[in-house]
């Protein structure tokens, strides 16, 4: 379904002359919710995307295996969730044979050549991006979009990597253009913050 989807934009989008913009947003999904469908439509309306694309992985190498619903589990909650006609659920990284983000974006690029992708992610990753793979290779290669997620913009925002690519941010009415400045460029918006997480939601559906 997603490969038919974005062959078709494809198509439309040489037919104008014009590359499409994709906002990625990876993750296990376990579970899909509401936060996650907050901040595609917060993506879509401020970065001027044509999709935003849900990346879900078979594994999050950062995650443990235990408590992880299986991938087609995860896949069909988040096309339950997503319910919008420009967000695509894809279990590309599954057929990329790609574990790592910094190698995803990159094989992306590869594969879509007429698409431009910008990695979005919540304030808790920017915190934490410091542990990845290849980091600085996703900051120097590919535009980012974090989303303000609650509690931990000021300790994202004062970390290590936002601080070493603190003149590649873009404020202000820059933001709507990262998808189209040279890397590394990333910027910050300060959206209405969604409760959802799905820490909570596991929690919920365990306690007695």
């Amino acid at each position: 379904m997603a490969r038919r989807i974005t062959n078709r934009l494809e198509t439309a989008g040489s037919k104008h002359g014009r590359q499409l913009t994709i906002g990625i947003l990876g993750g296990s999904f376990n579970p899909a919710h509401d936060g996650h469908l907050h901040i595609s439509l917060e993506a879509l309306k401020h970065l001027g995307l044509d999709q935003v694309w849900w990346m879900v992985s078979p594994q999050n190498p950062m995650k443990p295996a235990s408590g992880m619903a299986s991938l087609q589990q995860r896949i069909a909650k988040a096309r339950a969730v997503a319910r919008h006609p420009r967000i695509v659920v894809t279990d590309i990284e599954t057929r990329l044979g790609t574990r790592y983000t910094s190698e995803t974006l990159t094989r992306l690029r590869a594969r879509y050549p007429r698409y431009r992708f910008v990695w979005l992610m919540g304030s808790d990753n920017l915190s934490q991006i410091r542990y990845w793979r290849d980091w600085h290779k996703i900051f120097t290669n590919h535009p980012l979009a974090v989303f303000s997620r609650s509690p931990y913009d000021s300790r994202a925002l004062a970390g290590l990597a936002a601080q070493r690519y603190k003149r590649s941010r873009l404020v202000g009415n820059a933001t709507r253009t990262v998808c189209r400045v040279a890397p590394p460029a990333w910027v910050f918006l300060a959206i209405r913050r969604h409760p959802a997480s799905a820490t909570a939601i596991r929690a919920a559906k365990i306690a007695p």
